[in-house]
């Protein structure tokens, strides 16, 4: 159970928001280098914590990523490599034997909820409910899979959830967050005297946009600039209440991305960074984290350090003081000591690794990253890609260096045949012994279903005439 420790810097156990947006880019915030979203409340956030400047999601999509921000443990390692992304009534799900640090915290006497986007798998076994969360409300997966265009029978209805149950079918998005936010507010009051977990996953910047018009009208970056500014928003109201409760020294609030920015025509940003969300090149990955605890964190830091996704998982354990599992691998690592502005704290990592699906495509040591492959470019092990790139000095990786550092090629190899022992790698044919399944069930059934006796409000996916639409 939840004890505090006894020594001359006492430190209570945070309250704990995670707050993670929905294919947010490198460079949508203005404390990361916009000039097209006005972000206050968030680059306040930055200003009174600190910023990450070398923070990567464990896989450049979002099912991948965001079990493996459940679990503390690349996408490969739980079976998500071959399944990056899920669809409604997909047998597979995030396998109810593992361990997630939600489970943890419940279990030693946090308050737990989600609201906003889970996907993890929509089957009973897979829901928010069965990994530790005891409340629940939003969407079990992307906020496009629902029903689109003019033949809105090709896909199911998108199911708005209250923990296990569908509340409602198609819900306006246009009020959606406004919705979320209202969750956040109750469940911060209701449970301020006691420590609680509030996971905030947005559906924004996932397209299709749908934009409240208040936001519409003050973007300088149409409906994308809007949402991130909706976004914004959301954490003033958070903020508000904390300090309203009396808690906001107590709260670690983490903001961060699923995955890096679609980057196209819809108006995100993966600033300097080489290529998009669902590649292994810093654009896909690399995205922004800002944390933030007034009462340990000190302010205005930056830190250049290596860290990921998967170590949210053990430094909240950490910091909660609750115990990891000891019978299973876990791939993040405990980064309390560089958040908390420990003397030379430095990052715990040797290496990453980046996968799309279950090919091994680069590794990063140091400040080096070596590619393997690519999709569609390069598929195979013997047409290697051959790319090394210095990002202290190249962050946009378009200097090949491979030919000049053939003893840094070497290490980073070395480290990578490692990692495929360890986590498999189609490229290579070569076969993890340390990945654990997917969890699966027989018969899957979607959560909703079309009929046509139902009300639905479609509410105009793709029409382009649409004001808050960015398609």
């Amino acid at each position: 159970m939840l004890t505090n420790l006894s020594s001359a810097n006492k430190m209570t156990t945070p309250n704990i928001i995670l707050i993670n947006c929905d294919d947010l880019g490198y460079g949508d915030l203005g404390c990361y280098g916009s000039l097209r979203n006005k972000t206050p409340n968030v680059d306040r956030m930055s200003q009174e914590g600190i910023r990450l400047t070398d923070y990567y999601s464990a896989s450049p999509v979002c099912s991948a990523s965001r079990a493996a921000l459940m679990t503390g443990c690349y996408p490969n390692r739980i079976g998500f490599g071959p399944n990056p992304v899920l669809f409604p009534g997909d047998p597979v799900g995030l396998n109810p034997d593992e361990i997630t640090f939600p489970r943890i915290l419940r279990d030693n006497g946090y308050k737990t909820k989600i609201i906003g986007k889970w996907h993890c798998g929509d089957q009973q076994p897979f829901l928010p409910t069965q990994h530790g969360f005891e409340e629940y409300f939003g969407l079990p997966y992307s906020n496009d899979m629902g029903m689109q265009g003019e033949n809105p029978t090709q896909k199911v209805p998108l199911p708005l959830m209250h923990n296990d149950q569908v509340l409602q079918q198609q819900p306006d998005q246009r009020g959606l967050t406004e919705r979320y936010t209202e969750q956040a507010v109750r469940f911060i009051r209701k449970n301020k005297s006691q420590p609680f977990l509030l996971y905030l996953a947005h559906m924004y910047v996932h397209v299709p946009l749908f934009v409240p018009h208040r936001f519409m009208e003050q973007s300088n970056n149409g409906g994308y600039g809007g949402a991130v500014e909706c976004i914004d928003w959301v954490l003033s109201v958070i903020d508000s209440e904390l300090k309203h409760a009396g808690i906001f020294d107590d709260t670690l609030v983490i903001f961060t991305s699923d995955n890096g920015s679609r980057a196209r025509n819809e108006g995100g940003s993966n600033g300097s960074l080489r290529s998009t969300k669902a590649t292994t090149w810093e654009g896909g990955q690399r995205v922004p984290c800002i944390m933030r605890w007034p009462s340990q964190i000190p302010a205005n830091q930056i830190s250049s350090e290596l860290t990921t996704m998967m170590d949210i998982y053990p430094t909240i354990i950490k910091l909660a003081q609750c115990d990891s599992p000891c019978d299973r691998k876990i791939d993040g690592h405990d980064i309390s000591h560089i958040i908390l502005g420990s003397p030379g704290a430095v990052s715990p990592y040797d290496c990453f690794a980046f996968y799309w699906r279950e090919n091994l495509e680069a590794v990063r040591w140091k400040n080096w990253k070596l590619h393997f492959a690519k999709p569609r470019t390069n598929s195979h092990a013997s047409n290697p890609l051959k790319a090394l790139y210095n990002l202290d000095s190249d962050l946009g990786e378009s200097d090949n260096l491979y030919k000049n550092y053939p003893d840094i090629v070497q290490i980073i190899e070395a480290k990578a045949k490692g990692i495929r022992c360890d986590l498999g790698d189609a490229l290579t044919e070569t076969t993890g012994n340390g990945q654990r399944p997917i969890g699966r069930v027989e018969n899957p059934q979607p959560l909703a279903s079309y009929n046509k006796d139902h009300p639905y409000i479609v509410a105009a996916y793709d029409n382009a005439d649409m004001p808050t639409m960015v398609g």
